[in-house]
């Protein structure tokens, strides 16, 4: 009941606000891309930043977290790979179909850590993302590369830099060099990023919201069934089978499952519209998930528990 209160029903309130505010009084797609480039490049770093560097970090298990979140994900892209004759799906909608199995969404992630640990799950939550983040992206680059569709493709940066521009890792980085090397921050800019990092969840949840979209056709319930169903029911159930015989609990096997089962971002769609990918796809599997990862993600959360215990 308390998940319910404290991350469920916000999260719900904040995806409706979103959407509201997007198609009724703020239209005005500029204004959306500008709150997504803050919350991306400033709020969520700072959050980042601040939850790491105050947080005890030697009791979270590195090796069983990386294999926990690599191995499965890897399997879970291959296998949508795999059956691409059996689906008889086309260049970019299997290219959307990768990125809508193994892409998270790291805002609605954030609400739930923070409902369920506070700090401590923010910080495991974002070091989990110090793995998947880098992981996920060379596989969807690199998916993208090889079967995007070449005509609509725009340029883009190499791998190597998309990463180390990439602001969460960065926001990783910079808090882990912190807590790692005990140097305090001033008072005044450790007020000034906690005062950045307080924008960072509701924000982003409004932005999931307001980047919804459904549109269907009759093909499409097969590819976003298949995508759905491995990013959100057996991707985090491979991560927990993988977690829990490796002596992962608490905290950390939290942020394992948790990371595993939030929907797909709604960057997703960018990616897709730069490199080629199926956009129409992408944005009713990353909408669709959304939706639906509200049930299956406590639902997932609370089997873990049960089992692990």
């Amino acid at each position: 009941m308390t998940l319910v209160t404290t991350a469920i029903v916000p999260i719900i309130l904040l995806l409706a606000a979103g959407a509201l505010l997007r198609y009724r009084f703020l239209s005005d797609s500029g204004f959306w891309r500008g709150l997504e480039w803050m919350s991306y490049r400033v709020f969520t770093p700072a959050l980042f930043i601040t939850s790491i560097a105050g947080t005890d970090l030697t009791v979270v298990p590195f090796g069983p977290l990386l294999l926990s979140l690599a191995a499965p994900i890897i399997a879970v892209a291959g296998l949508v790979i795999a059956l691409r004759r059996a689906l008889r799906a086309n260049g970019p909608q299997l290219t959307s179909m990768v990125q809508g199995a193994i892409r998270i969404n790291t805002y609605i992630g954030l609400i739930f850590a923070s409902a369920l640990h506070g700090q401590g799950g923010v910080a495991t939550f974002a070091l989990a993302s110090t793995i998947v983040v880098p992981l996920v992206n060379v596989i969807c680059v690199s998916t993208l590369a090889a079967y995007g569709d070449k005509t609509a493709a725009q340029r883009r940066l190499p791998v190597w830099r998309e990463f180390l521009e990439n602001p969460l890792i960065q926001g990783c980085a910079i808090g882990l060099a912190l807590n790692l090397t005990g140097l305090p921050l001033p008072d005044f800019l450790s007020a000034t990023l906690g005062m950045l990092a307080a924008p960072a969840l509701a924000c982003g949840t409004l932005i999931a919201g307001a980047a919804l979209h459904l549109t269907f056709r009759k093909r499409d319930t097969l590819d976003i069934g298949v995508a759905t169903v491995l990013k959100l029911i057996v991707l985090p159930l491979a991560a927990a089978a993988i977690a829990v015989p490796l002596g992962v609990t608490g905290v950390t096997l939290a942020s394992i499952v948790l990371i595993c089962a939030v929907p797909t971002a709604p960057s997703a769609y960018v990616l897709a519209s730069r490199m080629g990918g199926d956009t129409r796809l992408m944005a009713s599997i990353t909408g669709t998930q959304t939706i639906l990862a509200i049930a299956t993600l406590p639902a997932i959360l609370a089997l873990t528990d049960h089992f692990a215990t």
